[in-house]
């Protein structure tokens, strides 16, 4: 067999094995639940809480972190959406209530790596989404974010980028900035500019 068949016959190979995994990946992507949290998925609260710190490590931006308590507490009050491979944590994210719950924010959102490229943060930030309208239809949902990706996501949901001014004055959310990398340049910039870029949907705007 000369040079050139035994390439043909290994990137056939290649081909086949790739072919098989993305096949893999797209039969366990379409087994994943994306749902309202609650008491029953406690038990991956410190899984949750340990991918948003190896992502904000990989990333080397700001994530803040959140204790065990605040995520249990979102879960009780059924303010988390929690994707699962069967059993098999995929993918997280939860709303809060900002000044008088004129303002919410669709915050932690998180994929593992392996189930990344398929549109799960999509379902989850649209489901997120959708669960704030339900629970708080007058009130501006908004977020930061560094990440392009989600930049897109919230662009399809109706958000708009806008200046930090826009969002809530309620200092308890800015006080959760203070465990992000990057919060000495929201300090230095009086609170008016960061890495991150605020978006904000408006249910005025869209009426």
């Amino acid at each position: 067999m000369n040079v050139v068949c035994r390439a043909k016959e290994f990137l056939v190979k290649v081909n086949r094995t790739h072919s098989r995994l993305i096949m893999d990946k797209e039969i366990a992507v379409d087994e994943i639940t994306v749902q309202m949290a609650d008491e029953r998925f406690l038990e991956y609260v410190e899984t949750i809480l340990t991918t948003i710190e190896i992502a904000a490590k990989v990333r080397g931006t700001g994530i803040a972190r959140r204790s065990p308590e605040y995520i249990e507490q979102k879960m009780k009050e059924g303010k988390a959406i929690i994707a699962l491979a069967g059993e098999e944590f995929a993918g997280f994210c939860y709303i809060e209530t900002w000044g008088n719950k004129k303002f919410v924010a669709n915050s932690g959102l998180i994929v593992v790596d392996k189930y990344r490229g398929n549109g799960l943060a999509k379902r989850i930030k649209r489901k997120a989404f959708e669960l704030s309208r339900q629970r708080y239809p007058d009130a501006k949902i908004f977020g930061l974010t560094t990440g392009l990706a989600v930049m897109k996501i919230n662009s399809e949901l109706g958000y708009k980028p806008v200046t930090f001014s826009e969002l809530t004055d309620d200092e308890a959310f800015w006080k959760g900035c203070q465990s992000c990398v990057n919060y000495d340049i929201l300090q230095r910039t009086s609170r008016k500019h960061c890495l991150c870029t605020g978006m904000l949907f408006d249910p005025k705007a869209e009426k």
